[in-house]
């Protein structure tokens, strides 16, 4: 694997990550409350969105073909 892999990997991570915070919260400090927070914008659409890339990103980082610029390709 190479850096650019490697770096695309961790990138993917981050931006799952970051989906995953994103779609936490909008719960209710009392249960006999219900809070319409938890059907917002936020959680429904861009939360799903961002992870949905994060994992995009991860596939492109796994079966992606970088050249390794420290290797002699097949010399």
């Amino acid at each position: 694997m190479t850096q650019k892999g490697l770096r695309l990997l961790l990138a993917g991570l981050l931006v799952m990550v970051a989906g995953y915070i994103l779609l936490s919260g909008g719960g209710s400090d009392d249960p006999a409350v219900f809070n319409w927070a938890m059907f917002n914008f936020q959680r429904l659409v861009a939360a799903p969105l961002v992870i949905i890339c994060g994992m995009a990103i991860e596939i492109v980082a796994i079966m992606g073909f970088f050249k390794d610029k420290n290797k002699e390709g097949g010399k």
